[in-house]
C-alpha cells in the first residue's frame, strides 16, 4: 500500500512539473532584443525589398554599388571600384589611370573588387561586436565567380533607416557622408 501511495505521489508530482513547464510560448534568451528585432523588421523590411544603388566620385577613387534585398532574406548585388594615384613626373603632379581595386594577393593572381555577389541579408537589434545594442542590417554574400572564393560582404553593418527613396547604414568598404552609405532607390548602372 505504502508502495503504491509513492508511485501515485510521484506521477501526481510528475505530471505538475510537465504541465508547470510547458508552455506553446518560446523563451528568449534576451526578450527584448527579440521584440525589438521584430519591430524592426516590421518597419523596414517591407521598405527594404528592392533595389538600391550607391556611388561615390572622388579625385583618387571612385565606388559604385547596387543591392537587390528579396523579401525571402537573399540578396544580389554587384561592385565596381577604382583608384589611381596622383605621382610626380618630371617635377610636375599627374594622376596614374584609373585601376579596379583589388583584395590583395590570392594565389599568385589579384582578386579584383568588382562583380557581382550574391547571399543573404536580415534586419536585427543585438550586440554583435560588444559596443551595445543597435539595430544591424546583416549582410553576407560571396562574389558569383566561383574562381574567387573571398566574401563581398560577411557583416553587420548599423542600420540607420530606409523610406521610399533612401537606404542609410554604415559602411563597411568606402566612407560616405560621416561614415554612412546613402543608398537611393531603383536600377543604376556606374557612371564611370
Amino acid at each position: 500500500m505504502l508502495q503504491l501511495l509513492k508511485k501515485t505521489v510521484f506521477l501526481i508530482l510528475a505530471a505538475i512539473s510537465v504541465a508547470a513547464c510547458s508552455s506553446s510560448d518560446p523563451e528568449y534568451v534576451d526578450p527584448e532584443a527579440h521584440e525589438k528585432t521584430i519591430q524592426l523588421n516590421e518597419k523596414y523590411g517591407p521598405v527594404l525589398v528592392g533595389t538600391w544603388h550607391f556611388e561615390k566620385i572622388g579625385e583618387k577613387q571612385r565606388y559604385f554599388e547596387r543591392l537587390t534585398f528579396q523579401a525571402d532574406g537573399t540578396l544580389t548585388g554587384m561592385r565596381k571600384w577604382q583608384k589611381r594615384e596622383l605621382v610626380t613626373i618630371n617635377g610636375e603632379q599627374v594622376y596614374t589611370d584609373w585601376e579596379d581595386v583589388e583584395l590583395g594577393v590570392w594565389e599568385d593572381e589579384d582578386v579584383k573588387q568588382n562583380g557581382t555577389f550574391s547571399g543573404t541579408w536580415k534586419l536585427r537589434y543585438w550586440d554583435p561586436y560588444g559596443d551595445g545594442k543597435q539595430n544591424y542590417l546583416e549582410l553576407s554574400a560571396k562574389y558569383d565567380n566561383k574562381d574567387i572564393d573571398f566574401a563581398a560582404y560577411q557583416y553587420n553593418a548599423v542600420f540607420d533607416y530606409a523610406d521610399e527613396t533612401t537606404l542609410r547604414f554604415k559602411s563597411y568598404y568606402i566612407s560616405g557622408e560621416n561614415g554612412w552609405m546613402i543608398f537611393q532607390r531603383g536600377e543604376a548602372e556606374p557612371s564611370f
